[in-house]
């Protein structure tokens, strides 16, 4: 900014630093000036000098956009200050009216609907679509993307239900092998234990343990992990019950690979004389029912409304339809007094477990005169796993549900369990289980849907002694972000879910806690192709 003087004092010029541009210019008169005028000019000018360098300064900033000062600030400026609202506010007013509009119509069934957003804008272009016709179609777009997504979701959670409920190939033929060497080897057909170590089977002094299974290749991770984590596991004992058909397979694995000092008992559920059709008739009733075989064995999709359905629930209830809750070796848990009777305390565990600390110390547990202690699952924030209460699992419209049952009362997992056999033999806890379950049947499975879990939850009512969390972390077939640190100090983790860590769809990073136990150096894992992910 520079201050020009005339030599004759009769003009005054103000310009820019280049001297380029001529801001302002004053003549004055020769004749008639004095020194009052011109000190109230230099006043004046005082003045405006400040507003002349801020105009300078937006002509300088705004140059590189090519546009004139002036023009940008009365774009800008003049519609406020003429309280004036500017065109593109008045414009997503407009077109939030519109969109509002469209919201409460309906979309006609002949609308033709372009495949992506390209496709729409040159559709727009091309046949010059007003505002209206613009909403209507992306509204279109959006339901018809949303069902399309709705959709793909109920067909993964269908595939991944018959992904848990299938035999992965190489576990089906570890299965048929074994088998096979049982019945042409004899070091296969050995007496597990042998007849020395046979006392032992009922000696309270160890600690015992019953593992209900089919599954070979995860029996023996359970079996392992247990006997590796133990500080003493010359106190174990192992008591592998399976069916019939899983029997001789699961003998000759444990007779072939023993866990010495451990001992294993493997026995078949037609080995048990007590488990006979007047002592299980509800159970018998289940399994050959043709109305219950087609609820678990059926079409899964069929009478369900699934627009009026959420994925989460759909996926609840195709867990509930898992064939495994109508085998007789699912029920086993609720006839250990029975099948066990010369056993007074026992741990009963999953086949979807891994033991990962010494578990002795849990026969040391005061139950306090109950009869089975366990974590429960209601103390916890997650929805998945440790945030159950009855409501989760009953149905509360049921009138015998509502009248007997509490909605908020804690549930409790199973999985991993210690069980008072002498206190249970004093109870009705079976009588109490097989009555629900017959009433379950009569009303067509309106009671409940879920597995072995809800009858159980009825009928330990009371009998049940909370243990510390740490003892059985559960969820890990369920949720992916499960934190990995609180997994390493867990005692006993649970792979509950369908994303068991044998099959395809288990998670990968939880999946090493429970290959660690399996012997891929044996020939019959090789032979099979079970191979470590």
């Amino acid at each position: 900014m520079q201050l020009h003087f005339s030599p004759s004092m009769r003009s005054i010029t103000i310009s820019s630093s280049n001297g380029f541009i001529d801001l302002m210019k004053i003549k004055v008169a020769a004749r008639h000036i004095s020194y009052r005028t011109l000190f109230h000019t230099i006043l004046i000018l005082a003045f405006l000098l400040p507003f002349v360098f801020i105009l300078t300064a937006v002509v300088t900033l705004e140059g590189v956009n090519k546009c004139s000062s002036f023009d940008c600030l009365g774009r800008r400026l003049g519609p406020r200050l003429l309280g004036r609202v500017d065109d593109s506010e008045r414009l997503v007013r407009d077109f939030y009216k519109i969109l509002n509009q469209v919201n409460t119509e309906e979309i006609p069934a002949d609308l033709k609907l372009p495949n992506s957003f390209s496709q729409l804008v040159s559709e727009m272009k091309n046949n010059q679509y007003d505002a209206k016709t613009f909403a209507l179609m992306l509204k279109a777009m959006m339901e018809k993307f949303e069902r399309e997504m709705r959709e793909s979701k109920f067909a993964e959670l269908m595939n991944k239900h018959f992904a848990a409920s299938s035999i992965p190939k190489g576990i089906h033929c570890l299965s048929l092998r074994l088998t096979d060497e049982y019945s042409s080897n004899a070091h296969a057909r050995k007496q597990l234990p042998p007849p020395e170590l046979l006392p032992l089977l009922s000696d309270n002094s160890y600690h015992h343990f019953i593992l209900a299974s089919d599954n070979i290749l995860a029996a023996s991770v359970v079996v392992a992990s247990a006997v590796q984590s133990s500080r003493d596991p010359g106190k174990i004992v192992f008591h592998v019950i399976t069916d019939k058909k899983t029997y001789a397979g699961m003998h000759s694995w444990f007779a072939l690979n023993p866990v010495s000092p451990a001992i294993v008992e493997v026995k078949g559920v037609h080995q048990f004389d007590w488990l006979t059709r007047e002592n299980v008739p509800v159970l018998e009733a289940v399994e050959n029912q043709n109305g219950i075989r087609k609820y678990y064995h059926g079409n899964h999709i069929a009478g369900a409304n699934l627009s009026d359905t959420t994925p989460r629930t759909f996926a609840s209830k195709l867990q509930a339809r898992s064939p495994k809750y109508i085998s007789l070796l699912n029920h086993l848990r609720i006839y250990l007094p029975e099948l066990f009777p010369n056993l007074n305390k026992v741990v009963f565990l999953d086949d979807d477990i891994v033991i990962q600390k010494d578990l002795s110390p849990l026969w040391d547990i005061d139950l306090g005169g109950k009869v089975n202690g366990a974590v429960e699952t209601c103390r916890g924030k997650d929805e998945w796993v440790m945030s159950k209460r009855f409501r989760n699992y009953f149905n509360f419209s049921h009138p015998l549900v509502s009248k007997y049952l509490d909605p908020e009362e804690c549930a409790w997992a199973y999985g991993m369990n210690i069980f008072d056999l002498k206190t249970w033999r004093k109870t009705k806890i079976r009588e109490t289980y097989h009555y629900w379950l017959r009433e379950n049947l009569k009303s067509n499975l309106t009671m409940w849907k879920l597995g072995t879990l809800p009858p159980a939850l009825i009928a330990f009512r009371g009998h049940v002694h909370p243990i510390d969390p740490s003892w059985h972390m559960l969820g890990l077939g369920y949720q992916n972000r499960t934190n990995i640190e609180s997994v390493k100090q867990a005692a006993v983790i649970h792979y509950n879910g369908q994303s068991k860590p044998w099959l395809q769809i288990g998670f990968e990073h939880l999946r090493p806690f429970w290959t660690k136990y399996v012997n891929y150096s044996n020939d019959f894992v090789r032979n099979c192709h079970i191979l470590e992910s």
